[in-house]
């Protein structure tokens, strides 16, 4: 297999993990959310909250590497 196809493949399944993550992790904090009436109210994640959060974070650095070495290696 050639390494651009593995580089593409890769960069597409990281995507759409993020954004199914992301989109799970809005979903959990309400319409309320969008519009900032929340912010004055400060909480810890626990749970899956904090396990989507942190996969959020995860995903994103994987995602910001894989494209840095795609363009690196391919470009």
């Amino acid at each position: 297999m050639d390494i651009k196809i593995i580089m593409n493949v890769t960069q597409f399944l990281v995507s759409v993990m993020l954004i199914v993550v992301v989109t799970v992790q809005s979903r959990g904090a309400g319409f309320g959310g969008a519009f900032g009436t929340q912010g004055a109210v400060f909480r810890t994640r626990r749970g899956v909250e904090q396990v989507l959060f942190r996969a959020t974070i995860g995903l994103a650095v994987i995602f910001i590497a894989v494209s840095i070495v795609s363009v690196r290696v391919i470009g």
